[in-house]
């Protein structure tokens, strides 16, 4: 099995359990227990992995950490946008 498939499956997988936070947080339509910081350091770790994943040429890790930056993102603007409105 070429280890780029098993890259590819790890990668979906990682990204299926993000995408499942981001949903669970949307319908809880609370922040509590939320913290800015986690987004924080994820957005700022995810660039990091998408430059050097990038500069060695890796496009299983560039395609996940770009797609992890995304996740990261969006919790970020649902998370302020819960707080504004719970204010």
């Amino acid at each position: 099995m070429p280890p780029e498939v098993i890259g590819w499956a790890a990668s979906a997988i990682l990204l299926a359990t993000l995408i499942r936070q981001i949903v669970t947080q949307l319908r809880d339509g609370s922040a509590q227990g939320v913290s800015h910081w986690l987004f924080v350091g994820q957005i700022t770790a995810s660039l990091g992995f998408v430059t050097y994943s990038a500069m060695v040429g890796d496009w299983v890790f560039i395609v996940t950490n770009a797609c992890i930056l995304l996740t990261a993102i969006t919790g970020q603007v649902l998370t302020m946008r819960r707080r504004r409105a719970q204010s």
